[in-house]
């Protein structure tokens, strides 16, 4: 049985909407309003080479699937809506857009695991990875570092961890004179899992293909590994299907279940991160013994965010994510107080990921930016992130003093 494909990404409902009734139609058979989880790996057949309602074998689609990614594409207003075992997965998935002897240019601030793939996989077949920093004249960068071998420009904003941001319609606009590889215009991919498309509309700024690492945000809930991709192009849709297909790095009808659930309460998670973060943000900005606090939403100030005025442009929410460097004091170093932040909170839990209803804390260059050391997109040592989480703020803002007050 297929799941009827309804209209659900109306130009008329809002974000908040459409994160609630995306992919939620009622299932045809029963009429139950949760979707049904289709754990199946294979499907009948009414004749050979006939299948019934278009489902034949799970790696190539199934219903539950189908509805997550309809769902993705309501919510990014794209043409297609792609998902995968991981966000690494759906990465690996894009990339493979670029052929050897061609090129990305990559912002200079991203995710680790990204990193290690662009440099540690992608390179050794011939394709180049160069890092620009794109978060000042993005026009005046672009025109000098694209060559006729450049496929793809991948930007993260809010960048992993420094929270650089981007101009995502001006490096469109950038893009749309110049020929790259194959003699077409670069493909503008864009990271938006801090974001979250309740935050971010990076197709409706220009780009190409908007990537998630849903196991963070979208999921919400830390209990599930799974990645997307929305594209606002048919051919790149058409092509990434393929690949998924005979990659096969899918997700399980379970994990897009859970990660259809989360959608339903991304619109009040997201309002509930960034607010926290703000106050948490803020709290830090305040301590004398803090030498740098990164948050798009710190418009004023010696620690404003260089780029508030682009994020609230860009930005509904500024997120839930805020980096910090706490300063020496009383004999320790910068990096021996920012560990011992990390291993001193109580509501913080010392873990790796983010975007969870919980609130996390992690030291990047030791922790999930361990691949980039050494590199030109090495992490400050003293740099700690906070995915702040759904919790009271009062208690958010109490436990980051104290663990700044013992370190």
């Amino acid at each position: 049985m297929s799941d009827p494909q309804h209209r659900l990404d109306r130009p008329a409902w809002h974000p908040e909407t459409l994160a609630v009734h995306a992919g939620l139609e009622a299932d045809a058979l029963t009429g139950a309003v949760a979707p049904p989880i289709y754990q199946t790996s294979t499907f009948v057949q009414d004749g050979v080479g006939r299948p019934r309602g278009g489902w034949e074998y799970a790696r190539t689609g199934n219903p539950t699937r189908s509805r997550l990614e309809r769902a993705v594409a309501a919510l990014e207003g794209a043409a297609r809506g792609l998902a995968y075992a991981s966000g690494s997965a759906a990465s690996a998935a894009v990339a493979q857009l670029v052929l050897p002897g061609e090129e990305l240019l990559v912002s200079d601030d991203v995710y680790g695991g990204t990193y290690r793939y662009f440099e540690r996989v992608l390179r050794p077949t011939g394709i180049e990875a160069r890092y620009l920093d794109l978060s000042e004249d993005p026009a005046g960068v672009l025109a000098q570092a694209c060559t006729r071998r450049t496929r793809m420009v991948w930007i993260e904003t809010p960048s992993n961890p420094l929270l650089k941001l981007i101009d995502i319609a001006a490096v469109a606009q950038a893009l749309a004179p110049l020929r790259g590889a194959r003699g077409e215009r670069p493909i503008l991919v864009v990271d938006n899992t801090f974001a979250t498309p309740l935050a971010q509309r990076p197709i409706e700024l220009g780009a190409d293909i908007v990537v998630h690492s849903a196991t963070k945000y979208l999921g919400g809930h830390s209990d599930v590994i799974s990645g997307v991709v929305a594209t606002a192009r048919d051919d790149l849709g058409e092509r990434l299907a393929f690949l998924q297909n005979a990659g096969g790095a899918v997700p399980g009808p379970l994990d897009c279940f859970l990660v259809l659930r989360g959608l339903r309460t991304l619109a009040l998670r997201v309002e509930r991160h960034a607010a926290n973060a703000q106050r948490v943000a803020e709290a830090l900005a305040g301590r004398a013994d803090v030498a740098l606090v990164r948050y798009p939403g710190l418009t004023s100030g010696p620690h404003a965010h260089p780029q508030a005025d682009l994020a609230a442009r860009q930005m509904r929410f500024a997120g839930g994510m805020v980096s910090f460097a706490p300063a020496p004091r009383h004999g320790r170093t910068a990096e021996e107080r920012a560990r011992r932040f990390a291993e001193a909170t109580r509501i913080f839990a010392l873990a790796e990921s983010l975007g969870g209803v919980e609130s996390l804390v992690e030291v990047p260059a030791a922790m999930t930016h361990a691949a980039a050391a050494g590199s030109p997109l090495a992490v400050p040592a003293a740099l700690v992130r906070l995915s702040v989480g759904v919790e009271h703020p009062a208690d958010l803002v109490d436990d980051v003093l104290r663990a700044l007050d013992t370190a």
